[in-house]
């Protein structure tokens, strides 16, 4: 694509801007590894929510959402389930605050209030590790590819799509690595405005642009249907014939079986609690438990509305102005790049600069808060708790540096040689993340289970994760996950029960500390005992509230697309949902919260 002057401007004016801001914040010294990891734990809630929105509105997934509504409609609101999205209802509602409630630095240190101190406890630490870097380096591998792919269509130079990732990354990691957490939130805060100004826009373009009689003649019957059956029942023939092809590639045909598991998966997920990376950082910066839970609900309440304008924006302007070109040509069409094919096509001059720079903002974000999560792992679970426990601060933060540059090589060479964003995002999200679930479940919910059954229970997840798709390649990782589940099942209870209990005394200030639901019954007695004021979580009222939530979540989903869509009769019903739910959880949930 041939950029006009004034859309360079713009770009390198955004990449410039980022960079020298960035630097600048990078220099205000961090004096030690909670200043650097976690901001000192003075940022403010609102501040680390739009942080964290920042880091999850990123380029690949925005990719591969605008190319799931093109192909899927209406249908697609419910795909990012996989994920699962409404993973942020469960940390809003009650798993932010018990995380907070350990005031550990990452969520490897956070297994010492749990299981105390012992051989088990170190097993766990070295596992979680472990678990933190592998997803580290997917995530940075799936950030890279879908850079590249969105670069090489917009970037003038005519590098192929690694080498432009490649300079994109050198960039972004000259003030991040330097900086810390305080350095990746200021630079978040300044690219989410930037992303939601430019995500706006291009919502507002496709409404000015398209009538709903120009929407209905460019897709099949359904693609307007938010709900579905058994089976997906959309038939592109005559359409885009290709897009069957994919439907067929992609295993959502039995559209039924896959929304029970993306929701057997997503409740599951959801329950274990954030894995180790950004957004349990973010948690455990926040000042307290209070802050923790309101920032989890900022993520959804600001980064939704925008982010599906422009995803549905740019999915419908491609189907109208597109679809015809692509039925006529009779050629393989990559979907993961409807999105810079819909931007160089119908944005016009000025706003195309300043769209490219909202995304490549949102690529930033994401390797940002990937790369000064993951080192914590390392430098303050491994190497300063059994390696070199004595050293000087300012060695501890410089080693972050090392780590830091360490992870994003490693996270660059997969990138490089895997090829499709769908491949990597389907990996992590539905695989990797299935062999983390059970172990974590149990963390929460039931006493007896100790560090080694922990141990156990990743390990015997992680190594089925990464056996599965070199054993069964064909398999959906989706329809993987009960697979993992048991794997990481069976690994937990048997090591659980074929060793000794945590101390009591651990359990029961965890308990009192933390105050989790479940099987707690001898824990939970004990601490009444000796503490009779001490306050009980209540498994009814959180389940209540999560459901509330997340049909408040879905409503500000379909808000945004029905604008688009110029559904305005549905779209008042889900602003009247969303206002209802919004009280409802303004009198069960927010006015309950705890510091």
């Amino acid at each position: 694509m041939q950029l006009s002057l004034l859309d360079l401007v713009i770009i390198c004016a955004y990449m410039l801007g980022t960079l020298l801001i960035g630097i600048w914040v990078s220099r205000q010294r961090s004096n030690n590894t909670e200043d650097y990891f976690l901001g000192g734990k003075r940022i403010p809630w609102w501040a680390l929510g739009v942080s964290n929105a920042s880091g999850m509105f990123d380029i690949a997934g925005t990719m591969w959402l605008v190319s799931m509504m093109f192909v899927y409609g209406l249908k697609s609101a419910w795909l990012p389930w996989i994920w699962p999205v409404f993973n942020q209802i469960f940390l809003m509602v009650y798993l932010s605050a018990w995380l907070r409630r350990s005031n550990a630095m990452t969520g490897a240190e956070w297994l010492a209030s749990r299981f105390g101190e012992g051989k088990g406890t170190q097993l766990s630490h070295l596992i979680v590790v472990v678990f933190a870097l592998i997803s580290a380096v997917g995530f940075i591998a799936y950030a890279f590819k879908g850079i590249g792919k969105f670069s090489e269509v917009f970037l003038p130079w005519g590098w192929s799509a690694d080498t432009y990732a490649l300079a994109i990354f050198t960039l972004t990691s000259l003030y991040v690595i330097k900086g810390g957490m305080i350095s990746v939130v200021v630079t978040e805060i300044i690219q989410f405005l930037l992303m939601t100004l430019a995500a706006i826009s291009v919502g507002i373009i496709a409404i000015s642009a398209i009538s709903p009689d120009m929407i209905a003649k460019a897709v099949p019957h359904g693609w307007l249907e938010l709900s579905f059956g058994w089976e997906l029942a959309l038939d592109w023939s005559g359409v885009i014939d290709s897009v069957n092809d994919k439907i067929a590639s992609d295993g959502f045909s039995l559209f039924g079986l896959f929304f029970m598991m993306m929701l057997f998966k997503g409740v599951l997920s959801s329950m274990a609690g954030p894995v180790p990376g950004y957004d349990m950082q973010r948690i455990l910066a926040c000042k307290d438990a209070k802050d923790a839970a309101k920032m989890s609900a900022v993520v959804s309440l600001v980064m939704l509305i925008p982010r599906y304008m422009m995803v549905v924006g740019l999915a419908v302007l491609a189907l109208v102005f597109m679809g015809p070109d692509i039925q006529s040509s009779q050629q393989n069409f990559d979907f993961e790049q409807v999105l810079p094919f819909a931007i160089s096509n119908f944005i016009p001059v000025g706003l195309v600069g300043l769209l490219i720079a909202g995304l490549l903002a949102a690529f930033m974000s994401t390797f940002a808060a990937t790369i000064n999560a993951a080192p914590a792992y390392f430098v303050n679970d491994i190497y300063r708790r059994y390696l070199r426990p004595s050293e000087s601060e300012t060695h501890y933060v410089k080693l972050s540096y090392v780590v830091s540059l360490l992870i994003v090589i490693v996270g660059v060479s997969f990138g490089w040689i895997l090829d499709s964003i769908n491949e990597i995002m389907q990996w992590i999200f539905a695989a990797l993340f299935g062999g983390y679930s059970a172990a974590n479940i149990l963390k929460w919910h039931w006493w007896r289970f100790n560090g080694y059954g922990y141990f156990g229970g990743m390990l015997s997840g992680l190594l089925a994760s990464l056996a599965l798709p070199v054993i069964y390649p064909s398999l959906h990782p989706l329809y993987a996950f009960p697979f993992l589940l048991f794997a990481g099942a069976v690994g937990s209870i048997v090591a659980t029960l074929l060793t000794p209990a945590d101390d009591f005394n651990v359990l029961s200030q965890f308990y009192k500390t933390v105050r989790p639901w479940g099987c707690w019954g001898p824990v939970r007695e004990n601490v009444s005992r000796l503490n009779p004021e001490t306050k009980h979580a209540s498994m009814k009222k959180d389940v209540f509230n999560v459901l509330v939530g997340i049909v408040w979540q879905t409503s500000l989903v379909l808000i945004a697309m029905y604008l688009v869509l110029q559904l305005y009769s549905a779209m008042l019903l889900a602003i009247l949902v969303c206002l209802s739910t919004s009280y409802i959880l303004k009198r069960s949930w927010y006015d309950k919260l705890e510091a």
